[in-house]
């Protein structure tokens, strides 16, 4: 006497078992036999695309081989249209979380492997890819969500529509949050700075220590730390000096009066030679510039070949202290602030008649 379970015999059941474990025992076989050959393969290729593959492919997970077993098992059993319904739904649901998954494990090995790869050059990396990555692993997840739903009847259109006008009143609610997110993607995107990168903002300077999703964190001079929202500091003029490749010097010195027009004509020259002989320096002009209350007015260019600050300061000392000797034995003196008083002698003329004594007393009297 045949005994059927859920309208299958003994038989059928047999078969339905054999084929889900020889589904099983193939996928876990061919899994083995990708990663070793794919192990291969990564070892003697400098890409990190087919590590990656790698990685992807060991974290396949267990249940989800079982339920693709199973589900063959169940293809040699005649069962209900419900039963099968839900089965084909419970496969569905089964593949494209394991989609999920894979694609939620490659968007993280490969934005470590970017960030790995950059962080010498492009310090930015560090922050930026916490933004892509979470873009891009909320839009994968989304996805599933949405096909998930479609796969089980749902009316995904109207769905959408219906988050749609959703979107706009928390848009509106939450527009300065959404604001500073925005603003964050469009650093990481144009790169107006990185971190380690030293700026002003607002006539704050300062280095950049972090650029997160909402703020941006510089380390001021004065050690404390400042903070900024992303949209405020785009909406700021932003002065990266860690980009300037060279520094344009200009200065101003004075000399007296007293200085002879043959020494004026003299200076210029003399000024250039001694900007002349630094290194890593390009002269550019040296110009009797204008009369000031109580010198003589030079004004002095150069380039400095590098964006190094120390290095233009030892620069400007050298200069300094050349200039100071150069026209020390030139007999040229530094003007510095005077004001000279000229004291004019007046005649103060004949002296006023005295009036008639009588007169006086008769005043004195009055």
């Amino acid at each position: 006497m045949d005994y059927l379970v859920f309208g299958n015999d003994a038989l059928a059941w047999g078969i339905a078992a054999a084929l889900a474990l020889a589904a099983l025992a193939l996928l876990y076989g061919g899994k083995h036999l990708v990663l070793t050959q794919l192990g291969r393969i990564a070892s003697r290729t400098d890409s990190h695309l087919d590590d990656i593959a790698v990685c992807v492919l060991a974290s396949t997970a267990r249940p989800f081989m079982w339920a693709v077993a199973l589900y063959a098992g169940t293809q040699a059993l005649a069962l209900p249209p419900k039963a099968q319904l839900y089965i084909s739904n419970g496969i569905i649901l089964a593949v494209l979380l394991q989609v999920a998954l894979w694609g939620d494990l490659a968007v993280k090995e490969w934005l470590t492997h970017y960030r790995n790869a950059r962080q010498g050059d492009d310090p930015a990396s560090t922050t930026s890819t916490a933004a892509l990555g979470f873009v891009a692993r909320a839009i994968i997840w989304l996805v599933l969500v949405l096909t998930i739903l479609d796969n089980f009847g749902v009316d995904v259109t109207t769905l959408i529509a219906s988050l749609g006008i959703g979107g706009i009143a928390v848009a509106l609610a939450l527009q300065n949050i959404l604001g500073d997110l925005f603003s964050s993607l469009s650093i990481v995107l144009d790169k107006p700075f990185v971190v380690g990168d030293f700026i002003i903002v607002d006539g704050v300077a300062g280095s950049v220590e972090y650029v997160g999703l909402k703020t941006t964190r510089l380390r001021s001079l004065g050690g404390e730390q400042v903070i900024f929202s992303n949209s405020d500091l785009l909406k700021s003029r932003i002065h990266n000096y860690k980009r300037m490749e060279s520094r344009r010097i200009a200065f101003c010195i004075g000399v007296t009066y007293q200085t002879t027009a043959q020494q004026l004509r003299a200076l210029p020259g003399m000024i250039g030679e001694i900007i002349k002989a630094q290194q890593n320096v390009r002269f550019d002009r040296a110009h009797f510039k204008s009369f000031g209350a109580s010198s003589l007015d030079f004004e002095v260019v150069y380039i400095v070949a590098s964006a190094d600050y120390a290095l233009y300061m030892d620069l400007q000392q050298a200069i300094n202290l050349a200039l100071f000797e150069r026209l020390g034995d030139a007999s040229i003196e530094f003007a510095y602030p005077t004001q000279t008083l000229h004291h004019v002698a007046v005649d103060p003329g004949p002296a006023p008649a005295k009036a008639p004594a009588s007169h006086a007393f008769d005043k004195a009297a009055a």
